[in-house]
């Protein structure tokens, strides 16, 4: 037991990185605060209508989908740490103002979308940045791991966020909410300043005057283009992030206008989602290596199907319940996508296929957001819930049968002496074949041949080993 605690948090005692994780703790509890804040707002002025939740998510999100690109580009050239100081400060200025507005009891639905598209700009240029950073702060062995917990961190803010922007709600209104969101930027400011930037692992990438020369949005395009296994996987989350990753909307309507509860109650779904999310990030945080598309994949199926679950049910008391495993699959979906596209690049073009991943995952909010309000004022909040859920499974179930016949493979599944999945898949090797090929009895992985060290645009960059299992 202490040996697999020692393993998931092993992250942690690195000391820049420990730091880093402290104060986005704190921050996005308080983040999740202002979120819930801000959709009870948007009810309250708009007279509980979906379609204005809709509106403000898209004005939340357009810059993503204007500006990430650039944001990515941004982060490969400039210090990400100092990038982040400016940021987490742009940020702490708007809650202050947007809290002053709202506590002062003038706060008007145009002024929420203003204030939705000054965060979604800076939200565009952190997020790459953010997520870039976190390779800096570990060697390369401990990266999934850094990344499964900071998927953690975040759903740990999920978990006590909600629970507490719905109290906030309920004892001092809406403004406090923002402008306790606002005083929370103290925490990563100040560890920011107290991270040692001569032990940051820098290794690959390249100089700043020769960066500055050289970055350029469309390498990261053009790098991603003759990446096949990059290309799948941004495909899918552009998708699932386009229908299905709109719980925080559509779950605002449920409550409020389906179950008719108060902002409380809406927390609780939000942390229900958050639990389950929690736990999600959690059972990834073993993991030692890039995961295998079979892993991405299969997530995808299972949160498509959880999700159709999450709309169909008939009462408050059982949506909840079935909102902890969705909520599971969500992030374990997200996390292994981004470890994926993460372990895959090279250092010196992560910050821009990273903006590429938030633009094609967050980015499509702007469109997808709108038309899930209007499902939901049309056809019902229940409507756009498991319709996000069929448009999911689709999708991830037409990707993973045909990946199964490109690759000549089948699935299986073994029930003793626990349930699991394995995909079986003959390999493929370098050179002269060796006899008849064993089938790969690795779960959620398959054999592939070991790519020459250091050949840009290969799925992973391997080493010299005769072959490995792509995970």
């Amino acid at each position: 037991m202490r040996r697999r605690l020692d393993s998931t948090f092993q992250s942690l005692g690195i000391r820049n990185y420990r730091l880093f994780a402290t104060g986005q703790l704190i921050s996005l509890i308080f983040g999740w605060v202002q979120i819930t804040a801000q959709d009870w707002l948007v009810l309250q002025l708009s007279h509980d209508s979906p379609s204005a939740l809709g509106v403000v998510t898209a004005f939340q999100f357009g810059p993503i989908l204007l500006l990430t690109l650039y944001g990515g580009k941004l982060a490969d050239q400039f210090d990400k740490r100092r990038m982040l100081l400016v940021l987490n400060s742009s940020y702490m200025v708007l809650a202050c103002l947007m809290g002053a507005l709202v506590t002062s009891g003038r706060a008007q639905l145009w002024q929420v979308f203003v204030f939705a598209v000054l965060w979604g700009t800076v939200t565009s240029i952190e997020g790459p940045t953010r997520q870039s950073f976190v390779s800096e702060m570990v060697e390369r062995r401990l990266l999934p791991n850094a990344l499964a917990l900071s998927a953690a961190t975040f759903n740990t803010a999920r978990v006590i966020g909600p629970a507490l922007g719905g109290a906030a709600i309920a004892l001092f209104g809406t403004g406090t909410a923002f402008v306790v969101n606002a005083v929370s930027y103290v925490g990563p400011l100040i560890v920011l300043s107290l991270m040692r930037p001569s032990e940051l692992y820098r290794d690959g990438l390249v100089s700043g005057a020769e960066t500055e020369a050289k970055a350029k949005v469309t390498d990261g395009l053009r790098y991603v283009r003759y990446r096949p296994d990059l290309l799948l996987v941004l495909g899918l989350m552009m998708v699932i992030g386009l229908v299905g990753f709109n719980l925080q909307l559509t779950l605002a309507v449920l409550a409020k206008n389906v179950f008719h509860t108060g902002a409380a109650s809406f927390g609780v779904f939000s942390t229900a989602v958050a639990v389950g999310a929690l736990s999600g990030a959690l059972a990834g945080s073993g993991r030692r290596a890039r995961p295998s598309v079979w892993t991405v994949l299969g997530a995808a199926v299972a949160f498509g199907a959880l999700e159709i679950a999450a709309g169909l049910m008939p009462t408050y008391l059982t949506t909840a319940i079935v909102l902890v495993p969705t909520g599971f699959f969500m992030i374990y979906l997200a996390q292994a996508a981004n470890q994926r596209v993460q372990l895959g690049v090279d250092p010196e073009l992560r910050g821009r296929v990273m903006g590429l991943y938030l633009l094609v995952f967050m980015g499509t909010n702007p469109i997808g957001a709108p038309v899930i309000g209007w499902v939901a004022q049309t056809f019902g909040a229940r409507t756009s819930i498991w319709l996000g859920g069929v448009i999911s499974l689709l999708v991830g179930g037409a990707a993973l049968v045909l990946r199964l016949r490109m690759a000549g493979g089948r699935v299986r599944l073994v029930i003793a002496p626990r349930p699991r999945f394995y995909v079986d898949i003959a390999p493929a090797w370098q050179g002269d074949p060796h006899g008849v090929s064993a089938t790969a009895r690795v779960p959620l992985r398959r054999l592939l041949p070991a790519a020459p060290a250091g050949v840009l645009g290969s799925p992973d960059h391997a080493g010299a080993e005769l072959s490995r299992v792509d995970g």
